[in-house]
């Protein structure tokens, strides 16, 4: 084989190589959010794996993008820039009106976030998720992908799990996908269980996907942190970044790190 035909041989690997990649590299998500993002937001992308979980989650810059109950903007700061040239990204935040005072205090500092930056959230679109009541967080089936990320025990305190899959779906276009990132328990734990450690079970997300109409598309172990016993005094939030025992213990639960997560796809049907 001559210089040239190994030339052209190698130019057409590298071509198929690249055709058949991701439309989305590695640093694709957060790269559009380089001087924007807070500090100490990066620092934990160590533990969140941002653009890896998004990859996972198949998100493109053009599509319609939900994501569920931003709290202080930690992955609003990297979806909206992303999505905001091509895309449409819907911040579906804790109800203004809400009776509990966190609740109200959390989405008045995340409309001071997004009105402080136009040139960054300009194009953001902010409603009110409070299930079982209000679930409206987008129109009806306009929605590429729905994105919730720890919140499923929260929604069990109020027995409202089933009412915000079911908003989810009716939220997705035919073949749309919700993606869930979730503090994952033991199957073994029971409802209690979870829903005073925070840690809940994949199957148990899993059913409620299922009740909903989805079907499961996929696991991912990008958040996973076998280092997690799920077995602490003040449930997850013994650990980084709550620690709620304060001093004590420090070193051992910063040593362990952030909550060993699941990271579930589901597809809705076409």
């Amino acid at each position: 084989m001559n210089l040239y035909t190994k030339l052209t041989l190698l130019a057409a690997i590298l071509a198929l190589n690249t055709a058949c990649s991701p439309s989305n590299s590695n640093d694709s998500y957060t790269k559009h959010s380089e001087d924007s993002r807070t500090p100490t937001f990066t620092e934990r992308d160590s533990s969140r794996h941002p653009n890896e979980t998004l990859a996972f989650f198949e998100i493109k810059d053009d599509q319609s993008v939900v994501e569920i109950w931003p709290g202080g903007g930690w992955y609003a700061e990297i979806l909206a820039p992303y999505l905001r040239p091509n895309g449409t990204y819907y911040a579906a935040h804790f109800d203004a009106q809400s009776s509990i005072k966190f609740f109200r205090g959390m989405r008045a500092k995340f409309n001071q976030k997004i009105t402080s930056n136009p040139s960054v959230y300009d194009k953001t679109i902010i409603t009110d998720f409070a299930p079982p009541h209000k679930v409206n967080v987008a129109p009806v089936e306009t929605a590429d992908r729905v994105l919730t990320f720890r919140n499923v025990h929260n929604w069990m305190r109020s027995s409202s799990e089933q009412a915000a899959f079911n908003s989810f779906y009716n939220t997705l276009k035919p073949g749309g996908y919700l993606g869930v990132v979730e503090h994952r328990a033991p199957n073994s734990f029971t409802q209690k269980e979870m829903i005073n450690s925070g840690y809940v079970s994949e199957s148990y997300v899993k059913q409620l996907a299922k009740n909903s109409g989805f079907i499961f598309s996929g696991s991912s172990e990008v958040n996973s942190n076998p280092k997690d016993t799920k077995n602490h005094p003040k449930g997850v939030w013994t650990l980084p970044p709550s620690l709620r025992l304060g001093e004590k213990d420090q070193e051992k639960y910063l040593s362990i790190g952030e909550s060993d997560r699941m990271t579930l796809k589901f597809k809705k049907p076409n």
